[in-house]
């Protein structure tokens, strides 16, 4: 998996759910900025993961398990 193939899986996620990275975020109990894509890198410009705790959150926010979180990955790398 690669920092570019997760950020994409939770935009597919979220759009699959007919939400915004931003409304994902929220109705899962996360500041809503949490994925915008303004905190995906550092200012170092290091890239930024989204925590094991967030990705838990928005499966639990929207009754799935991580099986249907991995599907949004890129084929070559699911």
């Amino acid at each position: 998996m690669t920092h570019n193939s997760i950020w994409f899986a939770i935009e597919k996620f979220a759009a699959e759910h007919n939400l915004s990275c931003s409304g994902l975020a929220k109705n899962s109990g996360l500041d809503p900025t949490t994925f915008n894509k303004s905190k995906r890198w550092s200012r170092e410009g290091q890239p930024r993961w989204p925590s094991t705790q967030s990705i838990a959150k928005i499966l639990s926010a929207t009754n799935s398990d991580i099986s249907e979180f991995v599907k949004y990955l890129p084929e070559d790398e699911a």
